[in-house]
């Protein structure tokens, strides 16, 4: 007997798995913003410059911010059509769109040197400064999109006010870190776990991780207040862990595994690793972190991990990321607004990953 061909939904959500999908959503975005009314009264070299800098900023990341809004609806409603998909990739894309204005401003603060493997925007010759605007165009456009796409829904006014919380809460996140640890300056005296939960809490885990869920949230019809504070709390917990394993992996991970060479001691990071160390550390330990953190020389780097090793504070994440993991399995369980299957899914991807 001839097999039975896959029905209408199986390929909807064959088409949720599918980053070459998500991507073909981005070239029709990307297509709207430069159809725009303001955009198509500029000069062509202008409209050419936005077309390339979406581009070259937009779609070059993992993608897993926007794609995890799909992925969330279907937990919550498996039985999609093919315009929900669409509304949630195009949330999805609106997300990316809002990392990379994060990106471009960011590196630009940071006097950084590449991004995603290739130069920072405003590294490019042509560029420079003008990357402060195309930051500001990158924000912009993601209510363009919304406008056009979703001001006839009821839950319009909703999305706005999530994207719009969430950009000023990572500002907030952005500032404490940028003013915690500025290049060059090291002040040990502020770098506590309670500044650095707050910098991680603000600057990473609304955007990865509640922004994405909450815009499945919003699409899956769920309404109660409750329900988006309970995703906070979970997605507060679950952005803090990641950062920290982030922190670890970018001191202790394999760079042929993770795909990079940790810098975080050269740059002076306000990271997990240097705030618990410093809790147990002696004296001349603190001297030597002070002596050392923050230097781009190699033998300062493997001081400041001759003391980690010393302090053992491998030992420490390692119980961390249990306790946490116990933490946020509770916090799960607990609450009976949408599936937990919505933050497991999320969850068994980063839990011990090594990259």
């Amino acid at each position: 007997m001839s097999e039975q061909p896959p029905t209408k939904q199986r390929k909807v959500e064959d088409a949720k798995v599918s980053k070459e999908a998500f991507l073909a959503v981005f070239e029709n975005l990307a297509k709207d913003v430069l159809d725009d009314e303001f955009v198509k009264r500029q000069p062509e070299y202008a409209q050419k410059w936005i077309s390339f800098m979406q581009s070259y900023n937009v779609p070059k990341g993992k993608l897993n911010r926007g794609m995890a809004v799909l992925d969330g609806l279907l937990t919550i409603k498996p039985d999609l059509t093919e315009a929900e998909v669409e509304e949630a990739n195009i949330l999805g894309w609106c997300i990316e769109w809002l990392q990379a204005f994060f990106l471009v401003a960011d590196d630009l603060m940071d006097d950084s040197v590449t991004r995603r493997g290739q130069p920072c925007w405003y590294k490019r010759k042509e560029v420079g400064t003008v990357a402060c605007n195309d930051s500001i165009f990158l924000e912009a456009s993601i209510y363009r999109i919304l406008k056009k796409h979703f001001r006839t829904k009821p839950y319009y006014v909703q999305l706005l006010d999530l994207f719009l919380e969430t950009t000023f809460q990572t500002s907030t996140g952005q500032l404490l870190d940028l003013i915690t640890a500025p290049p060059g300056v090291v002040d040990l005296s502020k770098y506590e776990m309670k500044t650095y939960n707050t910098i991680v809490e603000f600057k990473t885990a609304y955007y990865s991780f509640y922004l994405p869920l909450a815009c499945g949230m919003v699409l899956g019809g769920v309404d109660k207040e409750e329900a988006f504070e309970s995703c906070k709390e979970i997605c507060v917990e679950m952005g803090t862990y990641f950062q920290a394993q982030d922190d670890y992996l970018d001191c202790f991970g394999d760079p042929e595994v993770i795909g990079k060479i940790g810098t975080d001691i050269e740059d002076n990071k306000c990271g997990w690793l240097i705030c618990k160390g410093l809790e147990k550390m002696n004296e001349a330990q603190k001297k030597t972190i002070q002596e050392n953190y923050g230097k781009k020389d190699p033998s300062c780097v493997a001081k400041i991990k001759a003391v980690y090793r010393e302090i053992d504070v491998e030992k420490d994440f390692k119980e961390y990321e249990n306790e946490s993991y116990k933490r946020l399995q509770e916090l799960i369980e607990r609450q009976t607004f949408v599936p937990a299957g919505l933050y497991m899914k999320l969850l068994k991807k980063i839990y011990k990953r090594q990259k």
